[in-house]
């Protein structure tokens, strides 16, 4: 799938695309509907990188 076809699928916005696409912050609201759009839980489209959290401080 392609990321306009996703954003399209999920009714986001260019930005959060762009957003998603550079491993940015974006809403639980954008991950909900990326999630129903593909069919999928959150566990298949994101991990948890402990490092990663300690240094966005």
């Amino acid at each position: 799938m392609k990321k306009k076809d996703l954003q399209a699928a999920a009714g986001i916005s260019p930005s959060s695309i762009s957003k998603l696409s550079k491993n940015e912050y974006v809403s639980m609201d954008v991950l909900v509907k990326v999630c129903t759009a593909l069919g999928v839980d959150f566990k298949d489209i994101m991990e948890l990188v402990p490092n990663m959290v300690e240094e966005r401080k």
